[in-house]
């Protein structure tokens, strides 16, 4: 029996979401309040479906299997998983998973995939069953990158998590568990340190857009996409290891490189920043720059695939 995947919210995560789920067989049913959501919703798959294509479709995959439905209520009542992904503000996400607690089935798992809150603020208003509310925040493009950052609160039980990870994993995702709560969960805490330092480049003059992108497509990024950034500190201190790096390079840590807070926004910095991905843009409208990135990223999973260790069975392990 197919699974059914609810969205609620329909912007480029929930779409993603809808992307995803149809390429593995599963019938989808979304809910936006937008009358425009259906076709831009429409227009998003069928702008990806050639990469879900490439990367290998499931059984039954079909843009057929969306259907649009008129009320929350409708969305959520026969899902086995529902994904929330409303705008980022707390007020929004508490009414929203309320509402989804209180129409869902007893058994369904639902996933917020807000990028920072906790999934303990997340359940305060879910009275039915707030242990199956948590926070499973994915990466764009959702319909490409397999990771699932699963985030259990207060009310969550081993079970709540045990039952989503099965349900993300039949959506071909790579579920990592993050084992205690934070603002940010994981993988965003460490973008949000990159970037962070790559507004100060910008703003000091050290570097543009375009030549910051560069160091780390050309650089960092690639050891990044197989070993993260643990086991490349791991190589760089040669047969000894990471012991050896640390006793060489530790000291470091001490110097003034890095600046953690963010700069101003100043409007000569946004400018810097929107002139800087504009020239980078060069003119391509951002459907176009997807698909060149979606090409990509299909052929260095390909690659991926072939090197990455499995994670049967290894909690929160990738």
């Amino acid at each position: 029996m197919s699974k059914q995947l609810a969205v609620i919210g329909t912007g480029v995560i929930g779409n993603g979401w809808i992307a995803r789920a149809l390429a593995q067989g599963w019938d989808v049913i979304a809910y936006d309040p937008d009358p425009q959501a259906p076709t831009r919703t429409r227009a998003f798959v069928t702008n990806a479906w050639p990469s879900l294509e490439k990367l290998g479709l499931a059984e039954g995959a079909d843009p057929a299997r969306l259907t649009f439905v008129d009320s929350l209520e409708q969305a959520v009542k026969e899902a086995d998983l529902i994904q929330e992904n409303v705008p980022e503000r707390i007020d929004i996400k508490r009414e929203t998973l309320a509402a989804i607690d209180a129409a869902a089935a007893p058994s369904a798992i639902i996933g917020s995939s807000t990028s920072g809150f906790k999934p303990t603020e997340l359940q305060t208003d879910c009275h039915n069953h707030p242990g199956r509310v948590m926070v499973a925040h994915p990466f764009n493009p959702v319909y490409l990158l397999p990771l699932v950052e699963l985030v259990g609160g207060e009310a969550t039980q081993s079970d709540h998590i045990d039952c989503a990870h099965a349900l993300y994993q039949a959506l071909a995702m790579r579920p990592l568990v993050v084992k205690r709560e934070i603002e940010g969960h994981i993988a965003d805490r460490l973008m949000e340190a990159l970037w962070r330092e790559a507004l100060h480049l910008v703003n000091d003059g050290v570097a543009t857009t375009e030549e910051i992108d560069a160091a780390v497509v050309y650089g960092c990024g690639l050891r990044w996409s197989l070993m993260g950034t643990f086991l490349t500190f791991h190589l760089a201190g040669g047969e000894q290891g990471m012991r050896h790096m640390l006793e060489q390079f530790g000291p470091a840590l001490k110097l003034p490189w890095t600046k953690l807070e963010a700069p101003e926004l100043t409007d000569d910095l946004i400018d810097k920043v929107v002139e800087g991905c504009e020239h980078q843009a060069a003119g391509r409208p951002v459907s176009e720059l997807d698909r060149r990135r979606d090409a990509f990223l299909v052929e260095l999973l390909d690659l991926a695939q072939k090197y990455w260790p499995e994670a049967e069975g290894l909690e929160g392990r990738i």
